[in-house]
């Protein structure tokens, strides 16, 4: 990374002669005595480059990595492919940040563009930003773009993703916007008894009932937490009915297959992209994506790459909107959100480019063909059955009669089993697991 090479000491001593400091330390005098540190911090000696490679390889050998992995909630095990990473990792992306110059960023802005083209097509929506933290994120930002004076009320399903109904809790919490869980169908009412006793979709005469003209939007999840496909278009129809707007949370693959958050009738769309070429990592960096209809470009966070012609008449591109706080008066702000994870957005853009529409839709039918297969494979075992008889894609809810017993007989034979929810397992498949993964894991619990 040549960009980032530290300047020299003459460059350090130039800078400080040029604004009257004669030394760094006098440079921070501003800063009280009592926070900086006496004594210098106790860093080891340094080490040869074959002795730091023992080392880190040392370290890196206490993880724990399953050559097979039946595990989703929320980060999904998929393949990427080699150019996927060769692409991203270009020293001019790795290196550039927010292209405000847009006369000496076109590569870096079209990229941007490619990847908004995308993940709107892939949603079936009119407009995206250039993406936001993470999908948690992107959910929340999304309640907070159809807030107005007199509707705000969030409205959101118990059934989606439990850190996602944290986030949304939380923007709302500073925002003053009152959230209400819309219950599970016949669940006792609480969002804790989500997956526990009842019928794992969202109970639509509830969220009819608490409806009103206070309503700002309803969230729900596709498919949500427990792998149930839900009947969005109802719920949609029933938002629609109380004027308020309708926002699906989407597995990306799923978007490749089955009905769009566009073709349903959604108002924005979000979710998490860390399926779209991203590895698994622990905590990220991961990707949130956001669409919406025409009408919401406007209230989109974050920023809008568009496409325009220069003054040669050649096709040139340029942040069309980026509505920030530090743009606009303070108290006029509905969004916070400062930055966007430009690389992930790279890498999505490049896979979904690398596997094309008719790719997605293989990758979508693998997941769903093999979570099929291992659904039926499992239930033919004694004490596994599906929680919820409904039509999944690529994870889906079982009963157990040992849920600890059953992950750590997985692990001794280095299969990561399910998520252990409620008393059962979510069970996740995609294109990664063979026949003869599954096969395995079955033979194993049988």
């Amino acid at each position: 990374m040549p960009n980032y090479l530290s300047h020299t000491a003459d460059e350090r001593e130039k800078m400080l002669n040029k604004i009257g400091v004669s030394s760094l330390a006098e440079l921070f005098d501003v800063v009280p005595k009592e926070m900086l540190k006496k004594n210098p911090p106790n860093i080891p000696a340094g080490k040869s480059e074959l002795a730091v490679r023992r080392e880190m390889e040392k370290i890196a050998g206490m993880n724990r990595v399953f050559p097979a992995i039946f595990r989703g909630a929320g980060a999904y095990h998929h393949y990427i492919p080699a150019i996927v990473k060769s692409v991203a990792n270009k020293e001019e992306f790795l290196t550039a940040y927010t292209p405000y110059q847009p006369e000496i960023s076109q590569g870096l802005l079209q990229s941007i563009f490619e990847y908004q083209t995308m993940i709107s097509e892939l949603c079936g929506m009119d407009v995206s930003n250039a993406s936001v933290y993470d999908g948690a994120t992107a959910a929340a930002e999304a309640v907070a773009m159809c807030r107005e004076r007199r509707r705000n009320t969030v409205l959101v399903s118990a059934t989606i993703n439990p850190e996602t109904m944290q986030t949304i809790k939380t923007y709302c919490f500073g925002s003053g916007a009152e959230l209400i869980v819309v219950p599970e169908k016949g669940g006792n009412g609480t969002e804790d008894s989500a997956g526990a006793g009842g019928e794992g979709e969202t109970d639509l005469d509830a969220l009819k009932a608490l409806l009103n003209e206070t309503s700002a939007c309803v969230y729900m999840q596709q498919p949500n937490y427990y792998g149930v496909i839900e009947n969005a278009d109802a719920m949609c129809n029933i938002a629609r009915e109380k004027g308020a707007k309708f926002i699906m949370g989407v597995h990306p693959i799923y978007c490749a297959l089955y009905k769009t958050p566009g073709e349903v009738g959604a108002d924005i769309a979000v979710g998490e992209g860390q399926p779209l070429g991203i590895p698994l990592s622990f905590g990220g960096p991961y990707l949130g994506f956001m669409t919406a209809k025409t009408e919401m470009t406007r209230k989109l966070p974050g920023r809008i790459v568009g496409q325009t012609t220069d003054t040669r008449g050649q096709r040139a591109f340029v942040l069309t909107l980026q509505a920030r706080e530090q743009h606009i008066r303070r108290e006029k702000a509905s969004s916070n959100v400062c930055t966007n994870e430009a690389n992930c957005a790279l890498t999505a853009g490049v896979f979904m480019a690398t596997l094309g529409s008719s790719g997605m839709k293989k990758m979508a039918l693998h997941c769903a063909s093999k979570a099929k297969y291992l659904a039926d494979e499992l239930c033919k075992i004694k004490g596994f059955t599906l929680k919820y008889d409904k039509p999944f894609f690529n994870e889906f809810l079982t009963t157990c009669p040992n849920v600890e017993k059953t992950l750590a007989l997985l692990e001794e034979h280095d299969i990561l089993g399910g998520l252990p929810v409620n008393g059962g397992i979510l069970w996740c498949a995609t294109e990664m697991n063979t026949r003869e993964q599954i096969d395995k894991l079955v033979s194993v619990l049988s």
